[in-house]
Order: C-alpha cells, then structure tokens, then sequence
C-alpha cells in the first residue's frame, strides 16, 4: 500500500470513528431527551427534604479553582442560578464578594439564611409577578425566589463570575440552548463561568442530575465563548451506586466570552 493510501485510510478511519462516537452521544442524550421534571416537583422535594443534592460542605471543585475564576480579581459578583441553600454562597460572601441566587424553593432560600444566622428582609420584585428576593445586605446577598427563566440582566445586571454547580444538570434537557442563553446574556464582559457537568451512563439512571457530555457544552457555549475542561474526576459513590450506575465522572469547564480581556 502507497504511503498515500495509508494516510488516506488513517483519516478514513478517524473520520468514521469521530462520527461513530457522535451517533452514540446523541443516542445517549436521546434517552433523556424528553425527561421532563415540573417546579412544582423541586419545590416539593424541599419541603419533604429530598435534597440529597445540597452539600453542607463547599464544593470541592470551586475550592481548587477559585483562583482560575477570580483572576485576580477582588470584589466579584458572583451569580448562582438553582442556588438552593449552597454554603458556597456565604463562603464566597466571607471573602468580599457578593451573591446574587436564584431558587424556585423559598424553604431552601430561607434555610440558607436561618443556617448560617443570617438576619434577612424580604421584598416583592416587580418585574416579576409573585417574585420575592431575600437579602441580606452585612454579606450583600440577593437571593431571588423566582423562576430562573424569568430572571434576566434587567432585574440585577450581569456578573463576573458564574458557579454553575448543579443547574444546567438539573434543568429538563430540553431547556438547555435557552439556559445557555440567558447564562451568556448575564455575563459581564469580563465574566469567568465555572461549570460542573456528569457523565455516566443514561442507560442505567434517568436523571435528574442528567447526562451532560462535554461535546454538548461546547456546541452550546462554543459559538460566543471559549471552553476550557479545566477537571476530570471519578466522582462515583454509594449514592450513584444506588441509582444504578457503575461509572460516574464529573468535569469542570471553565468558560468565558470571546474577545474577553479576562481569557488574555
């Protein structure tokens, strides 16, 4: 065989095993395509707590590559959307910057304050019918008891760092080209968005939190932002073993606008 050849066969074969493994992720993103899980359902969960997604610890993940998302940086707005009770929020308040959340539950908003012994007020958001937002102004935290998808950068303007720690792998798959644009839409310029995602098997566990493969963050981000895998762990389990699963990774991406002086 011609040297030719042999390099004409070489990308044959990486041709068609690149779109061999396209078929099997979107297969694999087909089996939860159509899962679809109510708010009513999440803010039940909190009141019957089932919330063995909160962690009373700060996440690991943010506390390795905080440096990666601050940049130097003092003072930074930090947005968590789904923010739940997540002691992340007050860890980061500690540290000078501030917190905006938004939470559909308001017993997990109300948690989060009473947990940490935090004195807070409550007001009506008018851009919002049946809003609130709960803040504490000592630690300059606003959490918003809304629908996520009603929130935009009207109501709080946009931020410069995002940690993204169980929303996009819990909102129903086929929300996922919206969520990504309101997540970009709240980005500062300057803005440094730190992503968790799961891989694993949607065979064996429907989710939530869902199958995010790492070909999908980039086809939903890739057009106006730069993604980095920054973290690769085995983040397996008794918990995921429970659901039924032998395998369970968890990636960090750190993502950030095109054209951005924080990517320089």
């Amino acid at each position: 065989m011609r040297a030719t050849d042999v390099l004409l066969f070489s990308l044959l074969c990486h041709v068609a095993a690149g779109s061999s493994a396209q078929v099997n992720i979107s297969r694999m993103l087909g089996q939860q395509a159509e899962r679809v899980m109510a708010l009513g359902e999440w803010e039940e969960r909190w009141q019957q707590d089932r919330i063995g997604f909160h962690q009373p610890t700060v996440h690991r993940m943010l506390e390795k590559n905080l440096d990666k998302v601050l940049n130097g940086r003092t003072g930074v707005r930090f947005f968590f959307p789904l923010c739940g009770k997540a002691i992340d929020m007050k860890w980061l308040a500690d540290q000078g910057h501030s917190v905006v959340g938004v939470e559909i539950s308001e017993k997990g908003i109300q948690q989060f304050f009473e947990e940490n012994n935090m004195t807070f007020s409550e007001e009506p958001v008018p851009e919002i019918p049946g809003a609130k937002v709960f803040r504490n102004p000592e630690k300059n935290i606003s959490l918003y008891q809304c629908d996520l998808f009603q929130f935009s950068s009207s109501i709080a303007g946009r931020f410069g760092g995002i940690w993204d720690r169980g929303s996009l792998v819990a909102i129903n798959p086929k929300d996922r080209e919206k969520y990504a644009a309101l997540i970009v839409s709240l980005m500062d310029q300057d803005c440094r968005y730190l992503l968790d995602t799961f891989l694993y098997n949607p065979d064996q566990y429907r989710g939530p939190p869902f199958f995010v493969p790492d070909e999908q963050v980039r086809s939903l981000f890739g057009s106006s932002c730069n993604v980095e895998l920054l973290q690769s762990v085995d983040a397996l389990t008794d918990r995921q073993r429970d659901w039924g699963l032998d395998s369970f990774m968890e990636n960090i991406h750190l993502i950030t606008l095109k054209n951005s002086s924080a990517t320089k």
